[in-house]
């Protein structure tokens, strides 16, 4: 993140980020007010819905409006047919869009076999836990906080990159915490977030037509005959990195770098002279001093990540 694009866009995305917490901050009074809705229902459609008493009746889903001039929208859907008992290739009988086609389908095949033999980059027992969480933000008893880039890059894999995307999500999530007054569910769009949907299949440049970049798990971003094929084996590629940046952002979170005593070294350098930085430095230091409080009276929190 040591571009100026990058660096642009944090500042803005900072300045959006606090108009959101004063949101959130006014919300939570009213939700002890008993004036409002919890903050996260007014994006949430309701967790479970009664079943159709036919399989072909139609259901309606009430979407909450937040402006009180307009009326809720309803939307409605049918289920034709119970769907299949899940196994671990019904996801092939759906149909799929952008799909890449690859030139040499045995090329392809062998590397899904190779792909198959792999470790699963997220365990059950991970995503069960990050379930139970999304249930309790669905109820309004939590936040739900997704940052991370648009597509991920072989180009720019490195330690620090990681490291300065995670800390971003851990300043973001204990400003949420401390103003919203709730827990904070941080996810990251990382280790994985590679591929590129088009809405054209191909791109133009002075005459000349390719095939369009779809992600570097597909095909290569310069405008190039060779580099726009896709190639199956940057897929393996894709995992090992995929598989590096979890395990690193694993180490982050759990070895004490994500430790709310860190709050006051989370700050990235470039908003060290900041009117951004200063704001996050005062709040870090309040939730310092909070936490000195609680260590000197025997209440300890250990990491809280």
């Amino acid at each position: 993140m040591s571009s100026l694009s990058d660096t642009a866009f944090l500042k803005i995305f900072y300045c959006s980020f606090f108009i959101l917490l004063l949101s959130a901050q006014k919300n939570n009074k009213q939700i002890q007010n008993g004036s409002a809705v919890p903050f996260l229902s007014l994006f949430q459609f309701p967790s479970s819905l009664p079943p159709p008493s036919h399989p072909s009746q139609a259901q309606t889903i009430t979407a909450i409006s937040t402006d009180p001039s307009k009326p809720a929208a309803s939307v409605s859907t049918s289920s034709p047919s119970i769907p299949a008992k899940w196994s671990i290739d019904s996801w092939m009988s759906k149909k799929a869009l952008q799909i890449p086609e690859y030139p040499d389908q045995n090329d392809l095949e062998s590397v899904l076999q190779t792909l198959s033999t792999f470790p699963p980059v997220v365990f059950a027992g991970e995503a069960r836990k990050l379930e139970e969480k999304l249930g309790q933000a669905a109820l309004g008893n939590a936040f739900l906080l997704q940052g991370g880039d648009c597509a991920e890059s072989f180009k720019e894999f490195n330690a620090n990159t990681i490291r300065d995307t995670f800390r971003v999500l851990l300043q973001m999530g204990v400003v949420l915490m401390f103003g919203g007054q709730m827990p904070v569910i941080k996810v990251g769009r990382m280790a994985g977030q590679f591929a590129k949907p088009r809405s054209d299949p191909f791109e133009e440049k002075d005459g000349v037509k390719l095939p369009s970049y779809r992600g570097d798990n597909i095909n290569g971003d310069s405008f190039d005959e060779k580099e726009r094929v896709p190639d199956p084996h940057r897929m393996i590629r894709a995992y090992c990195q995929s598989v590096a940046t979890l395990n690193l952002l694993r180490a982050f979170a759990t070895g004490g770098y994500a430790a709310m005593q860190r709050v006051t070294q989370w700050n990235l350098d470039f908003t060290e002279h900041s009117e951004q930085g200063d704001r996050y430095r005062e709040l870090a230091h309040r939730v310092d001093e909070a936490m000195g409080f609680m260590t000197a009276a025997g209440l300890t929190v250990g990491h809280l990540s």
